[in-house]
């Protein structure tokens, strides 16, 4: 039995049978001095500590760890047949364990993160009043460094600076790199203050923390509106996109300017495509796609007939010259035909951006070529 191994040197490791005749030790061992359940939880443990193991105590709720400190001072000598009479019984009961459940609703919502309903569970840990893991830091090192941020902002220089200092080093010099500079710079001085500050304060402020945090409302949608809007428009037909977009203008400007930067679109292409990653993108888009789409861009003067030619552009030779030959052939195609198949094509580029086969530039940046 595998979760046995670490016991299974144990009889010679104390020093072996008294005749060193037989190594086998016997099926059943000797009876030794009854002890209570939290004694033989004690002697387990010393036994693990001694082998080298690595037990997790600390992830054990803060009233076991005390009970278990307690008990380890109480205990004095055990003898080597209560010694092997523990280890046999804690053998069998680890033999028998089929599942084991976290405990309470904190190790519960622990174990369900991501799986039910953020609704669900903030209002279960609400009634329940429970932390949402046993270590509010875990919780707050897994938030959004932009959320970080204005936490640090919202509170006193002492609270931002134990946050500061509980964090991984890239994502505290990410939070210092949103903060204006002087409160920054407070920070950053307040960390040399926390020197003398008690485990305990750090639990209690990171508790407060945490608890903002999950008071904060769970969202509706997955996505902030600038970023759904730009989905939308992004697969619109043209026509429909400068409609909104114009729209958007008298009525919301800076959003309009905002949902613009999320925009990718085939007209988009020579902006956000890199030219060496352009005979990758036309591998992955079927011919029967690429033509109509092509086709309709060349004869449309404009921003899409630049992309059409940026993509020929950048192809072998060879391969351009085939397709212009059968883009010609092609005659006139209809625009939903175009529309479509030019959406086909941003999809693939979407995926390959995705897969992390291609890196797309950003609006503001500019090609290097290389």
């Amino acid at each position: 039995m595998s979760e046995l191994t670490p016991f299974a040197p144990m009889p010679l490791a104390l020093g072996g049978p008294p005749d060193g005749n037989d190594a086998t030790p016997p099926a059943t061992p000797p009876p030794g001095k009854a002890l209570r359940r939290r004694a033989k939880a004690a002697v387990v443990v010393r036994l693990l500590l001694n082998e080298g193991a690595d037990v997790p105590l600390a992830d054990l709720p803060d009233d076991l760890q005390v009970l278990l400190t307690e008990q380890m001072g109480a205990m004095g000598l055990v003898d080597r047949a209560t010694l092997l009479s523990v280890v046999h019984e804690f053998a069998e009961e680890l033999d028998g364990v089929g599942l084991a459940f976290p405990r309470g609703i904190a190790g519960a919502l622990s174990a369900l993160d991501g799986k039910i309903n953020p609704a669900t569970a903030a209002r279960l840990r609400k009634e329940a009043g429970v932390r949402q893991s046993g270590d509010p830091w875990v919780r707050i090192r897994a938030t959004d460094v932009a959320d970080l941020a204005k936490l640090a902002e919202a509170e006193s220089t002492e609270v931002a600076a134990v946050m500061l200092s509980k964090l991984d080093t890239t994502k505290a010099a990410s939070l210092l790199g949103l903060l204006p500079g002087p409160h920054a710079r407070r920070i950053t001085y307040a960390v040399s203050l926390t020197e003398s500050i008690s485990p305990e304060a750090v639990d209690r402020i990171g508790l407060a923390l945490a608890s903002q945090i999950d008071a904060r409302p769970i969202p509706a949608f997955p996505s902030a509106p600038v970023d759904r809007v730009g989905a939308i428009l992004n697969f619109s037909r043209a026509s429909t996109r400068d409609d909104v977009l114009s729209g958007l203008d008298e009525t919301d400007a800076d959003f309009a300017r905002l949902v613009r930067k999320k925009l990718f679109t085939f007209a988009h292409i020579p902006a956000r495509v890199q030219a060496r990653d352009v005979p990758r993108v036309v591998r992955e888009v079927p011919q029967q796609v690429m033509i109509p789409a092509l086709a309709f861009a060349l004869a449309t003067p404009g921003d899409d007939q630049e992309a059409a030619e940026f993509i020929l552009a950048n192809m072998t030779s060879r391969a351009a010259d085939a397709l212009r030959e059968e883009i010609a052939e092609a005659g006139r195609v209809k625009a939903a035909e175009a529309d479509s198949a030019k959406n086909e094509i941003v999809t693939v580029v979407r995926t390959l951006q995705e897969a992390g086969d291609i890196i797309l530039l950003q609006p503001d940046e500019e090609e290097d070529g290389g």
